[in-house]
């Protein structure tokens, strides 16, 4: 991983615009953090690969039978990647790491949460999500030899072969992802998934392993004290709450992040 510290507000446009579209980013609120999925921070010391599978179970099974009391306008899901996907969206521990193929939003996700006395630098990881893919499909064939799936013949396919062949052999792969369908959130937030195909091993063990030693993964430190200008610069392309949820909860959001805008 190549960390890139960041200087001047131009030198972190320069760097954000010059990522190709084969880019997913995430953005956090102290770089100190690493990328880790909700359900190992919940698990932390505990995590084991039966633990995070009976955790995993039992969020699934509870969901799934009260789901029908809560919401009756949308369609029910379908795949456990589209189950994982709505409850990750409501905040239930899942295997989900989010991040977005826009980095302007990833920035949008390190000030979202920010405390006005925070003195954290702030992230923004960058993974080629292209190469990721190709890797792992040809980690696939090495195990099986039937698996035909080339990189182009998978864009509608994600979930089918994580459902099929991914999570069901728990290959140590990671995989980036989308639903088949997506929620209004996700899609206007350009939002997709990082995860790894084996509940033993962590995203962050995953990445570190030899088949990903040569893939392209940035982490762009950002000074804190670069709060206001981020946020001005966010104002000016219309990243914002009220755009990323179009609810109350974004309307809300929004106000609280001028206020710390304009309040450090």
């Amino acid at each position: 991983m190549i960390e890139i510290n960041i200087k001047e507000i131009d030198e972190l446009i320069k760097i954000l615009n010059e990522f190709e579209n084969h880019y997913i980013f995430r953005g956090q609120s102290s770089a100190k953090w690493g990328l880790v999925p909700s359900i190992e921070r919940i698990l932390g010391t505990k995590w084991s690969a039966s633990t995070a599978s009976k955790f995993e179970e039992y969020s699934l099974t509870k969901f799934k039978s009260k789901y029908h009391l809560y919401d009756e306008k949308n369609r029910r899901p379908e795949t456990l990647l589209q189950w994982l996907s709505l409850m990750q969206h409501y905040g239930v521990p899942t295997r989900l790491l989010d991040f977005s193929y826009s980095p302007y939003i990833a920035l949008y996700f390190c000030l979202e949460t920010l405390s006005p006395s925070s003195k954290d630098d702030i992230a923004i990881y960058a993974i080629d999500y292209r190469d990721i893919i190709k890797k792992s499909l040809a980690f696939i064939k090495t195990r099986d030899k039937d698996f035909k799936y080339e990189y182009t013949d998978t864009f509608d396919k994600h979930d089918e072969i994580f459902v099929s062949t991914i999570n069901r052999f728990s290959y140590d792969i990671l995989w980036v992802t989308e639903p088949l369908e997506v929620n209004l959130r996700l899609d206007r937030q350009a939002g997709c998934f990082l995860l790894s195909g084996n509940l033993d091993k962590k995203i962050e063990e995953l990445l570190a392993v030899s088949i990903y030693k040569d893939t392209d993964i940035k982490k762009i430190i950002i000074p804190i004290n670069m709060y206001e200008q981020l946020f001005a610069l966010l104002s000016k392309v219309n990243i914002n709450a009220k755009v990323l949820y179009g609810d109350l909860t974004g309307l809300s959001m929004s106000i609280r992040m001028e206020l710390v805008a304009y309040g450090r």
